[in-house]
């Protein structure tokens, strides 16, 4: 395998399509056994075992039968020989949905590093994407 932008970009792609086959395995199959994933809620996993563990009670329940759609690069790059960071937005479809809400939007910013000939994630953060109204929205919730 060649350490090139896109060789690193096709992770998303294979994160996206495990996802929709119920795959938590899969999802994670190109993590370190030592990554850290902040989800967009802030729980912080700081294994690959402990993020499949999660998301197979994920999958198998409240996002059973969900799709990974829309799914983009906009951003990768190479910032260091062996070091590498990637931005990918996609959209999650629930069950009977055609179109994802657009609250229902991710920015993740990957972390990556060459290991074993070949690139794999150390570290993941997971981001809604909101509008500057959403926001202003829910602090207006939060501040009762």
């Amino acid at each position: 395998m060649e350490q090139s932008v896109e060789t690193m970009s096709t992770i998303p792609t294979r994160m996206h399509e495990a996802w929709n086959r119920g795959d938590a395995a899969g999802f994670f199959a190109d993590f370190a056994e030592d990554a850290v994933f902040a989800e967009l809620e802030g729980t912080v996993h700081r294994s690959r075992a402990e993020m499949i563990t999660a998301h197979e009670v994920l999958l198998g329940t409240v996002m059973k039968g969900s799709q990974l759609v829309r799914g983009e690069v906009p951003f990768a790059r190479i910032v260091s020989p062996g070091v590498g960071v990637i931005h990918n937005r996609v959209g999650i479809l629930l069950p009977g949905e055609e179109e994802p809400p657009s609250t229902r939007f991710s920015m993740q910013l990957f972390v990556t590093v060459w290991r074993d000939d070949r690139w794999v994630v150390t570290a993941l953060q997971n981001a809604r994407v909101l509008s500057l109204e959403g926001m202003a929205a829910l602090e207006s919730l939060a501040a009762g």
